[in-house]
């Protein structure tokens, strides 16, 4: 039997990154069921016929369980879609947190988006970190991302609703080939949970167990605005403590990045961002060029805040003195 665990989304500020395809609708239906209070959110990325009914569906919904459907249209991306229809829907979602102050954003990523993630990362080469891409509470900036059925096949999720004679829309695009997880899902991921699923699932428990020792290595000191600063306890957990805050802060990094920060102590990675390794410390913040006055450099120099972190420092008006863990 689907279902979820409600406690964390009681008495709180909820939305739902709603599609109307059937991950999205068994997780709208079984948060109606519980009786748990949200809003929903969709995105018309404007490259399939049915994406109009699908947000009239969406409205439609809305209306009729008396909750609030957010709507945008995205621009058309002629490059990388996955990626970037993946990054604006995340940049609309952060702006309705900032806006609505929602508490948490719900996703409906299941059992076969989590061992689609965990084949691609394995075959690009990935740590334990790494492959376990989606994990049930992921605390972001000014929200918790939950998703609550991580535990169901896709099978089992279309079996509900089709059970409680709910509707849904299916998207043609999944079937697309020309998308990276849509390969994976179709010759790997959909055949191995139709023959192994229980032992999957049992292992990505044992995994996650395995991450949070590994993850023990280092601990998050300072997370203001965009700067982290993460105190290693060994050597060998700088790229993973490296990988998961970025993670944290929407990037990725790439294999040739995390060979890069494990071999360097000072670096600026993609151009964006400044990663620093100084007295046990991991720094990352983006990366800022800008005139400091001598007075804030000084103040740096001796609480030895590293010279690429400075700036990001003098531009948000971060005190220099306040953040070092002591």
């Amino acid at each position: 039997m689907v279902n979820i665990n409600t406690t964390h989304f009681k008495n709180k500020k909820n939305l739902l990154a709603f599609s109307a395809g059937i991950d999205s609708s068994v997780l709208f239906f079984l948060l109606i069921e519980n009786h748990i209070k949200f809003d929903i959110a969709i995105v018309d990325y404007g490259v399939r016929a049915q994406s109009k009914e699908e947000v009239a569906h969406a409205k439609a919904l809305a209306k009729k369980y008396k909750l609030f459907c957010h709507t945008i249209q995205a621009p058309k991306f002629t490059k990388n879609f996955e990626k970037q229809a993946r990054d604006f829907r995340y940049e609309f979602f952060d702006s309705l947190v900032t806006i609505e102050g929602y508490d948490n954003i719900l996703t409906a990523h299941q059992l076969n988006d989590q061992l689609e993630w965990f084949l691609m990362r394995l075959s690009k080469g990935a740590g334990v970190s790494e492959l376990l891409g989606l994990e049930a509470l992921s605390k972001r900036k000014n929200y918790t991302l939950a998703r609550p059925l991580l535990n169901y096949t896709k099978e089992e999720l279309l079996h509900y609703l089709n059970m409680h004679n709910y509707p849904y829309f299916v998207d043609e695009s999944n079937s697309d080939k020309k998308y990276e997880r849509n390969k994976f899902r179709h010759q790997f991921s959909d055949a191995l949970l139709a023959e192994f699923k229980e032992g999957i699932a049992r292992s990505f428990d044992y995994l996650q167990k395995d991450k949070e020792v590994l993850e023990s290595a280092f601990t998050l000191k300072v997370s203001q605005k965009e700067l982290r600063i993460i105190t290693l306890h060994t050597q060998e957990a700088k790229v993973r403590a490296a990988d998961i805050a970025f993670k944290k802060l929407g990037y990725l990094l790439s294999a040739a990045q995390r060979e890069e920060i494990e071999k360097e102590q000072s670096l600026v990675i993609g151009g964006a961002w400044v990663v620093e390794h100084q007295d046990g410390l991991l720094y990352i913040a983006p990366y800022i060029n800008t005139n400091m006055p001598k007075t804030f450099k000084e103040v740096c120099r001796v609480n030895r805040i590293p010279s690429k972190i400075r700036p990001y420092l003098f531009q948000e008006n971060i005190n220099p003195t306040l953040i070092i863990p002591r």
